[in-house]
């Protein structure tokens, strides 16, 4: 289990020869759709492009990123959560021997 300010991602190895990926992105911390679409798109994205072993990931928020009142998606946000992915992402890429 890796975390990060609003993430927790889960791993386990498996005996394909591919990543999977599983998205969890909950009503009560992400209240607008417009924001857990956004949250899902851009995990997939970043998965998609980062170099990841033969593993099965499950990508959860586990804190809220914004909050009714305020804009659903915003530059900021957005470069928050991919900042934050990329972190957990590469945690997980295999080491390079030089």
């Amino acid at each position: 289990m890796f975390r990060s300010a609003h993430f927790v991602l889960y791993t386990r190895v498996n005996a394909l020869t591919h990543a999977r990926l599983g998205v969890v992105a909950a009503k009560r911390l992400a209240p607008r759709a417009v924001t857990r679409n956004t949250v899902k798109r851009i995990t997939r994205e970043l998965f998609r492009i980062a170099e990841l072993p033969p593993i099965d990931c499950i990508v959860r928020l586990s804190k809220p990123v914004n909050v009714r009142k305020g804009p659903a998606t915003t530059t900021t946000l957005k470069g928050m959560l991919r900042a934050e992915l990329l972190q957990l992402f590469a945690s997980q890429q295999p080491k390079r021997t030089v």
